[in-house]
């Protein structure tokens, strides 16, 4: 076969040569449109089901949130096993599906069971999907550099305009944001104050949130005129939740500034964020969504990054922390040097030898050619070209030149024999 194979291709040598370049062709494409990364993506095919029930024992978030869970999120198609994980406040779930199941497939089925899941759960549980990246999808930190700006403001500036530009990249699947304080109000109660007025925290509750709402009215025309009423009861400052009544005692309103006192700070922090030992930052993590070219997606962050500048307060930049793309850059460029250095010793090596220029023409024709089919291969199984990929290549450079000059030589001596016979014939 491999005679009648070699005898066909000699006979047809324009249709090899086609078959030839047109493999070279969708080789050059294949690398062209490869997804780049540093490091291959060998995380398990997973969906995370995060729910918040805050103050409560690990104890209860087991027997109340992650118990129901679990056990209402097994028997799911194409799922391997679920696990479990119990904290304060915090429940982790964590479906691991087939690696061959589509990602967002296995999203929309966790999604049906939480449907149903969800009246089993006590109330102010609510579980919700993580995000559609994978733990190496953390490809660029970034704080921001404010100087003479207080930690809440460059918080606030990353919640409500930062995270929200950068979310709209393509291939970003969420941007966590770290550091920094939350502002909110808070209302510290005097439990002396309570038990003098006869009052309950639930009652002060119910008190802030009645007076924090805002109600519609009809319709009515006037003078051929339409009108829309509403009431407006937002709270806006501390002063106004300070004079929120509660109770009426022998005509006299008991007021939240009373029994508490309000004012506006940050949330409770379990840690911190500091930046090479200089202080606290603020800034936010970039997860990218599964699948997506690495390299890609954080050149896309950063032209966005530049956009963004131009709305940020004056003095406030970015500052990169962590950028995959060097490594992804060093690490390609690594391994092109390799193959680029392993094609012209290889040649020359051949040539030497020979002593023969078509001998090492053909080999480096063949490198680069099997290369390119390569890629080929690689676009078709969905791996990304990352260190370990390129290295195997640069790997199996060695097995196509033995088999090279093994051909070459093997030829270059029948052919050899065949023109001394034929002078001395």
């Amino acid at each position: 076969m491999i005679g009648k194979l070699i005898s066909f291709s000699l006979r047809n040598r324009m249709i090899v040569l086609l078959i030839a370049a047109g493999m070279f062709g969708w080789g050059v494409y294949s690398v062209t449109t490869n997804k780049v990364d540093a490091i291959p993506d060998l995380s398990e095919n997973q969906v995370i089901v995060f729910t918040e029930w805050m103050g409560r024992s690990p104890q209860i978030i087991e027997d109340q949130v992650t118990y129901p869970l679990v056990t209402n999120l097994q028997g799911m198609p194409q799922v391997k096993y679920v696990r479990g994980v119990s904290m304060f406040g915090m429940s982790f779930i964590y479906i691991i599906f087939e690696d061959q199941a589509d990602i967002y497939w296995a999203r929309e089925r966790v999604l049906e069971r939480l449907n149903y899941a969800n009246r089993l759960l006590p109330e102010g549980a609510i579980p919700t999907l993580g995000p559609d990246g994978t733990g190496v999808g953390h490809i660029l930190w970034y704080t921001l550099d404010a100087p003479g700006m207080d930690l809440g403001e460059q918080r606030a500036i990353q919640d409500w305009y930062v995270k929200f530009s950068l979310q709209n990249v393509p291939g970003v699947s969420e941007i966590a944001s770290f550091g920094g304080f939350q502002k909110q109000y808070q209302i510290t109660v005097d439990p002396n104050k309570l038990t003098y007025y006869n009052l309950s925290v639930p009652q002060v509750m119910a008190a802030v949130r009645a007076n924090n709402n805002e109600s519609g009215g009809r319709k009515f025309e006037m003078s051929d005129i339409g009108y829309i009423i509403k009431t407006t009861g937002y709270l806006k400052s501390t002063e106004e939740i300070e004079n929120i009544p509660i109770v009426t005692q022998n005509t006299i309103p008991v007021s939240v500034r009373d029994i508490a006192t309000v004012q506006m700070t940050g949330e409770t922090r379990l840690g911190i964020f500091d930046l090479n030992g200089e202080g606290e930052a603020v800034g936010g993590i970039v997860v990218m969504r599964y699948g997506e070219n690495a390299e890609e997606v954080i050149r896309n962050v950063k032209t966005k990054m530049e956009e963004v500048s131009a709305g940020l307060p004056k003095g406030v930049k970015f500052n990169i922390v962590y950028d995959r793309s060097g490594l992804i850059n060093e690490s390609v460029d690594s391994v092109k040097t390799t193959l680029i250095e392993e094609m012209l010793v290889a040649s020359a090596i051949v040539f030497l030898f020979l002593f023969h220029w078509r001998s090492a023409l053909i080999i480096i024709i063949q490198l680069p050619l099997s290369i390119a089919i390569g890629f080929i291969l690689l676009n078709a199984f969905g791996i990304t070209s990352n260190i370990m990929s390129l290295t195997g290549i640069a790997l199996s450079i060695g097995v196509i030149v033995d088999d090279a000059i093994v051909m070459v030589e093997n030829a270059y001596r029948h052919l050899a024999d065949a023109q001394t016979q034929e002078e001395h014939g």
